[in-house]
């Protein structure tokens, strides 16, 4: 029984020995994991807040250099500096988008009498048109006009007829509301006279300056009888002047189409624009007529009475005397107009005038 205690004993000390060693080594571990819990805990929460110092910051630099809002400090300052300076002004109505001109303005008179007995002076012309601007160019102001109309006057030495002209022709486009410009194309030098290419001249050069849709060719000593005669386009090639007192007024022969026309930039480019090479007085006006119908199109023209129109008397001028060529010219205007015409013009601007009531282009076209 001794034996039996002493082993029960050593059995049982042994036993506590190891359950002793078991509690040390589960505290132990318990006390290591617990101590790495803390570190984490420390290390997420340390982490937390180094995040949050970094990114703190961040909304004001933003602000700081954010290029939005200090423009629209800068707007509304200034927009504050111009109320301040505006205070005592009526504000600015909103531009209201004007309504098309009626197809016949209310402004026309019908006839008129024109004379060139009293002279007249550049001066007084532009004291009765005040609403013409320089250049020459005219707007509606209360209605947008129907057409863009620049008027085409092949010019040398025509002082006195061209403020004849300016005198008449002013006050009867304004009335017509047309959005107009006039433009002279003088032909520099002393070499023999090529109206249409000067004519060609003035459709380029009108080009470069405004969006015209409609061409009047004029000659300057032309006035119109009638206000209801209209300087625009229309569907056919325009012959304006029908009934000129040179030939009592009546139409010298159906083909004529001399004096005062007008073409859409349609209709000019289809003939490929007027000759260039009739040099001296007569003969282009027919070529143009040919050309015209040999593209399919008809000459429309206003009534006898309504297209009556005045020329200025004067002699014939020096180096434009009749055209020797020009019959020859003609009878082969179908072979010669696509090769001679806008796309074969050469010329030279010389000098380049804005004047208060037109244009003034004076050109070198070479000569014969």
């Amino acid at each position: 029984m001794a034996g039996d205690s002493s082993v029960n004993f050593n059995f049982l000390h042994r036993t506590c020995k190891l359950v002793v060693l078991l509690c040390f080594l589960h505290i132990s571990v318990t006390v290591v994991f617990y101590v790495r819990s803390l570190d984490i805990r420390f290390a997420f929460v340390q982490n937390q807040q180094t995040q949050h110092n970094v990114t703190q910051p961040n909304p004001v630099r933003h602000t700081e250099v954010t290029i939005i809002t200090e423009p629209k400090e800068e707007a509304v300052k200034v927009q504050q500096q111009e109320g301040t300076q505006s205070e005592g002004r009526k504000p600015e109505e909103p531009t209201k988008r004007r309504e098309k001109c009626p197809e016949t303005s209310p402004l026309l008179v019908g006839p008129l009498r024109v004379e060139f007995n009293n002279p007249v002076n550049l001066e007084q012309i532009k004291k009765d048109n005040p609403n013409v601007e320089l250049g020459g160019r005219f707007r509606p102001k209360d209605c947008e006009a129907l057409q863009k109309v620049a008027i085409i006057i092949p010019f040398r030495k025509r002082d006195e007829h061209l403020k004849y002209w300016l005198h008449y022709l002013h006050p009867i486009l304004q009335r017509q509301q047309l959005d107009y410009g006039v433009y002279i194309v003088n032909q520099d030098g002393d070499e023999i006279f090529n109206r249409a290419k000067l004519l060609n001249v003035g459709y380029t050069e009108a080009l470069k300056e405004y969006d015209y849709e409609c061409f009047v060719f004029s000659d300057v000593d032309l006035i119109p009888m009638d206000d209801r005669n209209i300087y625009k386009c229309f569907s056919q090639p325009r012959h304006l002047s029908v009934s000129m007192d040179k030939f009592g007024f009546r139409l010298p022969y159906n083909q004529y189409f001399g004096g005062v026309s007008s073409m859409s930039k349609e209709q000019f480019l289809k003939i490929n624009g007027f000759p260039n090479n009739y040099w001296g007085w007569g003969g282009e006006d027919d070529d143009i007529y040919n050309r015209l119908v040999s593209k399919g199109m008809s000459i429309s023209r206003p009534t006898g009475e309504m297209g009556k129109c005045r020329m200025i008397r004067h002699d014939r001028d020096k180096q434009n005397e009749p055209n020797p060529q020009r019959f020859d010219r003609i009878a082969h205007t179908r072979e010669t107009m696509h090769k001679d015409g806008i796309n074969s013009l050469t010329y030279q601007v010389v000098k380049l005038e804005k004047l208060d009531l037109f244009t003034k282009i004076t050109v070198d076209v070479g000569k014969p």
